[in-house]
């Protein structure tokens, strides 16, 4: 460590010097060894560490800890057959998913467990109205859909499954969950934010990094919290990043919060990035920053969502969708925000070069 006094001054509180001894009893240092002590966010922190070190070996946390909690929850279920249903679902639809995954995200990790629980809460439900899934009709879901909060609808993601799986009707349906519509940031007060933020104080530079992808290239935090220094050059001269298929230069000043974050990446004076390639490190060994984290984060200024809406919208009046999609690793749905603000392909035709201009958006901004 950079600096041993922060290291030592962690190490002193009462919490993890209990903890350590506990793992000093142990006869072996494993994953399984650190399972069968008390949960904490000191074992987790101590178990990245370890990870990091490389005294233990690298396993999906996210995996493993759906896994554990899908467990229990199955314990809620009140019957067998139904328990054995959501045994299936939690299997064979969402640990299935998690294992052809190089990483389970907290996004996916967080959508499962939200699936499962509306999936438990519906077919306890049925069991207290005395029937079950091959017996359910359509006047049972609308009563259960009508009688609880909004997200029940996210039960539509099961009974996709129990279709495919022969378990129910297929000719049932659910009104899906929709959250309701994002409003977005004009062009205006995004150009006003860009300019405050380039030059305030009270952000750190790794924020107003992140603010500039989101207000000016439109990205989302869940991508923005993946960069790494190979995404990034930082030279005397300028300051590239790549997203999507185009390297993009930054034009000054919107290069100067990027050159501060190069010069003193963040967490960089304790031992749990001994080697971290993250461009947005976080608190956790070898973690980058949470989505979740970062968006809290930019919220003081703007909200990240109305800012990629607004940036969608004014970027798909400049260029070809095909074009920014490919170049700023857009997903296809980005047509829908090109009719909404009636771009003319027909005039881009001629050419996928002016894709320059599209990148170099933040000079124009």
């Amino acid at each position: 460590m950079k600096r041993a006094n922060s290291g030592l001054t962690w190490i002193q509180q009462p919490h993890v010097t209990g903890f350590l001894r506990e793992l000093a009893a142990s006869p072996d240092i494993t994953h399984t060894g650190l399972d069968q002590l008390p949960a904490s966010p000191t074992r987790e922190y101590v178990r990245g560490l370890l990870v990091e070190h490389n005294v233990l070996p690298r396993r999906d946390e996210l995996s493993t800890r759906f896994t554990s909690w899908a467990g229990q929850a199955i314990d809620r279920v009140t019957t067998q057959n139904h328990r054995d249903v959501i045994r299936r679902y939690i299997r064979w639809h969402h640990q299935r998913r998690m294992n052809h995954m190089d990483e389970v995200t907290q996004g996916t990790f967080l959508r499962a467990k939200q699936s499962v629980t509306v999936a438990i809460e519906l077919l306890n439900w049925l069991t207290k109205h005395n029937t079950d899934l091959p017996t359910m009709t359509q006047a049972h879901l609308d009563r259960w859909q009508t009688e609880g909060p909004t997200t029940r609808g996210i039960a539509s993601r099961f009974l996709d499954w129990a279709t495919k799986a022969n378990l129910i009707n297929p000719s049932l349906k659910l009104q899906p969950h929709r959250r309701g519509t994002s409003p977005r940031l004009d062009a205006a007060t995004q150009q006003d934010l860009v300019q405050s933020l380039t030059y305030t104080t009270e952000m750190s530079p790794r924020d107003r990094a992140a603010a500039i992808l989101v207000l000016v290239f439109g990205q989302q935090i869940s991508d923005v919290v993946k960069l790494t220094w190979d995404h990034v050059k930082v030279t005397d001269e300028e300051v590239t990043i790549t997203l999507g298929s185009v390297e993009i230069a930054l034009a000054r000043p919107l290069d100067e919060p990027w050159r501060e974050l190069a010069a003193t990446p963040t967490h960089d004076q304790t031992a749990a990035h001994p080697n971290s390639n993250w461009v947005f490190r976080g608190g956790s060994p070898g973690k980058h920053l949470r989505a979740s984290s970062l968006t809290e984060r930019l919220r003081t200024a703007f909200s990240s969502r109305a800012a990629r809406l607004g940036t969608l919208h004014e970027l798909t009046k400049v260029a070809p969708v095909a074009i920014i999609a490919e170049a700023l690793g857009y997903s296809p749905s980005i047509e829908r925000h090109a009719i909404d603000s009636s771009a003319n392909y027909a005039q881009y035709i001629a050419s996928t070069i002016r894709i320059q201009d599209t990148a170099r958006y933040g000079q124009r901004t």
